[in-house]
């Protein structure tokens, strides 16, 4: 992201984020994982090669990675919940930038009119 230099444009694009930072659904810190396996019944298809489809969320509780398993049904709402997770991230992310300029700005701004540029 490019952050301008002059303080009103600054403002103005840290206003504009901080309104898209209203979340529309729920969100959770986690990644959705596909995997295949093998059920182990000989006369199914799996043993013969072509897997069983599975989803699992796996995310850290203290440092340690745990995950659950994602039924078929709710598979598209816990990939929404991802993504919403994602795009909050990558918001709050630009957020800091904007903000952290804005403090340079400002602190450049107070030594020139002190006459220390």
């Amino acid at each position: 992201m490019r952050v301008p230099r002059h303080p009103t444009l600054i403002r103005s694009q840290l206003n504009s984020r901080l309104r898209k930072l209203a979340t529309r659904r729920p969100a959770v810190a986690a990644s959705l994982i596909r995997i295949t396996k093998v059920c182990g019944d000989r006369s199914c298809h799996c043993y013969r090669g072509r897997k069983h489809v599975a989803f699992r969320l796996a995310y850290n509780v203290r440092g340690k990675s745990r995950a659950v398993h994602i039924p078929f049904d709710l598979l598209e709402e816990v990939r929404s919940w991802v993504e919403e997770h994602r795009r909050l991230k990558r918001l709050l992310q630009e957020i800091s930038q904007l903000t952290l300029a804005l403090v340079r700005g400002h602190a450049q701004a107070q030594k020139r009119r002190r006459g220390r540029s």
